[in-house]
Formats: C-alpha cells, structure tokens, sequence
C-alpha cells in the first residue's frame, strides 16, 4: 500500500514504478526507490519505438520534504541502445528536468520561495547550497522565457536600474500593455535597444510592430530607439517630466538656502506631491508656498505642470494648450533651473506631446518594478552576478507562464 501511495503521490504512471519505501528515523530521512518496469522503451532522440535497454545508471534526487523527514528519490535508469539512430540515450524521469539533481517539485517550491526571500535564506530553509539554488533559478528561468511569445506586443516601456555599487545598470524592457518585463540586459547604452530587437525576433516579435516606446530622456535610449525601432513613436512619460521640473526646485532651493538657512530642511516637502502632505506638512507650508521666495515661485510652476498631467488623462487637447502657456511662464520665471527645464521641455516637446495623446500609457509600472527589484537587491545584500540580477528580475516581474507552479497552492478550478 505504501509504495502505491507514494507512486500516486510521485505522480508516476506504468511502466514507472515505486518498487520500496525505506525509512530511517535516526537520520530523518526517507528514500523512495523507483524502477522501470519494461524490457523497451521509446528512443529519447529519435522517437523510434520498442527499443531495448542497454543497460541502467544510478540516480539520486533530492525530493520535497516528508514531513520532517529529508526525502530522496532513486532509480537505476535505462539506457537505450536506438536501432534506429545508433545512438545510446538515457531515459528521461517525469519527475525531474534533465541533469538536475533535484525533483521539479522541490525546484517548484525553491522558485516561488526565492520570488519572496533572497536565495541565500532560501537555501537555509531548503537545506541546500546556494550555488544549487541558482542554477535551479538560471535553469527555469531559461526554458520558460524561450517559450514566450511576445507576438502581441506594440507598446513597450525602457528604463535602467543599478545592478551593483558604481556605474553598473543592466536596461530592462516592458510590455506596458501586460505589465511585464520582456527582456533585460546589461549596460545602458544605445546598443541595449539593438539587442532588444535581435531578442524580440527570436520570440516571434516584429520590432516594426511596436507603435509607441515609453522612456526617459536619454540620450542613448533616443539614439537606440531612432536607429533600431524607426518606426516607433518615443513618448515621454509625465512620470520624468515631473521628475525634471522636481530637480529644478530642489536646485532654486539649495542655491536659496545659503540666504535662507532654514530652507535646509524643507527639501522633502516641496519636492512631495501637494495631495500627500501630512497634517504637520501641511502646517509647514501654511504660508510658504504662498510667499515670495524664489523656492515657493519654483514650486508653484512644478506645481502647475503636475495639474496639466492631471488633466491630461480627461482631456488632451487642452493639456497640450495648457503646456504651451506653462512654458511660456517658465522661460519668463528668471529662475535659471526651470528656464533650463523649460528648455529640456521644448527640445523633447513631440514626445511629450505622444504622452498625451496616449495618457494611459505611462512608466509608473516600470518605477515600481525597479523599486521592486531594488528592493530585492537590498535584502539580498547584492547579488553575485549581472546574470542572477536578471534572473530575479524575470522571476520577479517576467510573469513566466510557463514556469512551474507551487507545489503547496491549490490549483484554481477555472469556471
């Protein structure tokens, strides 16, 4: 009965059998030995049928836990000698990816565990290396993204995120329309959007098919985006632009402050959107904004352009004739920093302008992934390769369809 019971639990079907159970209650460990239990099998190369064994090679893997006890799982594997291909192939397990020493079950479990932890508290819990834990992630992370299509896809969204200490970024690309990460490499150059569209290739995507690319002002990103994705319009998200127009009051603010020494500690609330001050903020800046320093007149215009942005999402047109005037204010304003943002504006003015014209589109997603995957890198406490931060960034924001599921949640009953 227990064998019966482990090989339904195992998920085995004839000829694959689980011929013994062995239990050793000192070591807190169970081994499960499983056989084949036919003379032939199909060729693994070939596919030609009813061919005979050549002989068997020992295996081990290492299996989910059962309760406290370590599980194993063994089996003396058949090699096929092919009459048809001349080749000698080991038989494949249905329990386990080819050349890995662990069950797909416990590779499950490792997967969604190091989504939510880094690797190195994942493998303390797994009892495992690290070393192990990575290739298991690199593995799956492989064979699931070289299934993905990304046929459908005509709007994406770049940006770069730090990889490690100093001048080291790896450029991720997103499908905006799904909300997932599509391809990532190192560096952050022009040459990374080439690459993108060699890899989109392989996935059956056409870089002719992109309609809008989603970026900061880059100036690598534009030149990458103009010579290897011409027919794409570049839009400039608000996200940025507000990120600009904030770096030109926190400039006015710093060069203010030599005067105005208690402008030192004021940074974080006038770079803060007005909506999300706290009461005791608010309190603060009961009077500044209103005042006539040359921070409250910064604010104000940054201000001002956040509304346009806000209003963009009902109505376009007017936003854009909102923009026109802003940008008049902004180059009378005698404030150098918003007179060099009004000009960063008008030099980048028809992909802001793309912006507006598909308001639902923006990087907001693509910040909040890099937040995430920051994140990560931080509890981490770094990672030991470019290759296992792109790793984690797929496993993290990828949404892989083709990776394997928890084993430990309940499968959902579509309706």
């Amino acid at each position: 009965m227990q064998e019966a019971l482990f090989c339904q639990a195992l998920g085995l079907a004839a000829p694959w059998e689980v011929e013994r159970v062995a239990l050793d209650v000192a070591r807190r460990r169970i081994d499960l030995y499983v056989v084949w239990q036919a003379n032939g099998a199909a060729c693994p190369a070939c596919g030609a049928a009813e061919q005979k064994i050549h002989d068997h090679r020992a295996r081990s893997w290492r299996h989910l836990d059962f309760f406290q006890f370590e599980a194993h799982v063994h089996c003396a594997l058949p090699r096929l000698s092919c009459s048809a291909c001349q080749g000698t192939t080991q038989l494949n397990v249905p329990w386990a990816r080819e050349g890995s020493r662990f069950t797909l079950m416990f590779e499950a479990l490792a997967l969604t565990l190091a989504r939510e932890m880094p690797v190195s508290a994942c493998a303390r819990i797994l009892r495992c290396s690290d070393n192990a834990l990575w290739r298991q992630i690199d593995a799956h992370v492989a064979l699931a993204r070289a299934k993905e299509s990304y046929a459908d896809v005509k709007v994406i969204g770049i940006d770069e995120t730090s990889c490690a200490k100093g001048h080291s970024y790896i450029t991720l690309v997103h499908d905006l329309a799904r909300a997932r990460l599509i391809y990532a490499t190192p560096g952050k150059d022009a040459s990374t959007v080439q690459r993108f569209t060699e890899d989109f290739k392989t996935h059956q995507g056409k870089p002719e098919a992109i309609e809008v690319v989603c970026m900061d002002m880059s100036k690598a990103f534009i030149a990458g985006a103009a010579k290897h994705l011409p027919t794409a319009a570049v839009a400039f998200d608000g996200f940025h632009v507000v990120q600009l127009a904030n770096k030109a009051v926190d400039a006015v603010r710093r060069e203010e402050a030599r005067e105005e020494s208690w402008l030192k500690k004021t940074r974080w609330v006038w770079l803060k959107d007005q909506a999300k001050w706290t009461p005791k903020e608010q309190g603060k800046m009961d009077w500044m904004p209103h005042s006539r320093l040359k921070t409250a007149r910064a604010w104000r215009i940054k201000e001002a352009l956040r509304d346009i942005y806000r209003n963009s999402r009902t109505d376009a047109a007017q936003s854009t004739l909102a923009l026109k005037k802003w940008l008049h204010w902004a180059q009378r304003s005698q404030l150098h920093p918003i007179k060099d943002l009004a000009k960063t504006i008008k030099q980048h003015w028809a992909g802001i302008l793309k912006a507006f014209d598909a308001s639902h589109l923006h990087t907001g997603y693509v910040e909040a992934v890099n937040s995430l995957l920051q994140a990560a890198k931080s509890k981490a406490r770094g990672y030991g390769t470019t290759e296992h931060f792109i790793a984690m960034a797929f496993l993290i924001a990828g949404k892989l369809s083709h990776l394997p599921p928890n084993p430990l949640q309940k499968a959902r009953i579509r309706p």
